[in-house]
């Protein structure tokens, strides 16, 4: 299965950091955001990857290249300007292919564990002989302090979408190549058509949109390496 990161954000609330670096370069306990991902994707089996890019994005391609650092195939969409999270997608179907395919954002820190995404591609992804596939699987988490009233309904509780997920192509066919659109409309419409799972993260999760939420996932993963010392 492949892969996208979305790295396109202009991440205003993170000025002034932001002006001089793209938000996924952000370095959070000694090491930058969207770096933690490649890590991760490569641990979990992921080695066929497409990042996207917007502002800065030279920076992200001269960081990364194409990705054997970190024993992964990276692929690079440009945008000028971002094209919004659905738009971004879509701009890249053609090198995500025909298959179900994970993204996640960059500016998360999230203990999921992403190797869980291939059993789940496996076992609901596919069409059986009474009902269609599944066109987006979403990992979902409490809802944080800065976003009380969630996204989407689970099992009777307002959860909030991580920004982790795996969707068909076909969620993103009404899409043009370099239109603007926003994810969260066609996660609804999906669920409202029934072809929308929904999977309840309890384990650490943080939008690292803030300087004070980059302060707090610091303090996370250096407790977490202590742990694990």
């Amino acid at each position: 299965m492949k892969a996208m990161i979305l790295a396109a954000g202009r991440g205003e609330r993170m000025r002034p950091l932001t002006d001089q670096i793209p938000k996924a370069l952000v370095p959070v306990a000694g090491e930058a955001l969207i770096h933690r991902h490649l890590r991760a994707l490569s641990a979990a089996g992921f080695n066929e990857l497409v990042i996207n890019h917007a502002w800065l994005g030279d920076q992200l391609v001269d960081s990364i290249g194409d990705g054997a650092a970190w024993d992964v195939h990276v692929q690079w969409s440009a945008e000028a300007p971002a094209l919004e999270t659905a738009g971004g997608i879509a701009k890249a179907l053609p090198m995500l292919g025909k298959e179900p395919f994970l993204v996640l954002n960059a500016d998360i820190v999230c203990d999921f564990p992403l190797s869980k995404a291939l059993g789940w591609a496996v076992q609901h992804m596919m069409a059986t002989a009474d009902a269609l596939p599944l066109l987006a699987c979403c990992v979902l988490v409490n809802n944080p302090d800065h976003h009380p009233e969630g996204d989407f309904e689970l099992d009777g509780q307002m959860l909030t979408f991580s920004g982790i997920g795996i969707y068909q192509p076909e969620l993103f066919a009404a899409i043009s190549s370099n239109q603007s659109a926003k994810l969260g409309p066609l996660l609804k419409a999906a669920k409202a058509q029934g072809r929308w799972m929904g999977f309840h993260h309890q384990g650490y999760w943080c939008d690292v949109g803030t300087p004070e939420r980059l302060a707090q996932a610091e303090r996370w993963l250096l407790q977490s390496k202590t742990d694990d010392a």
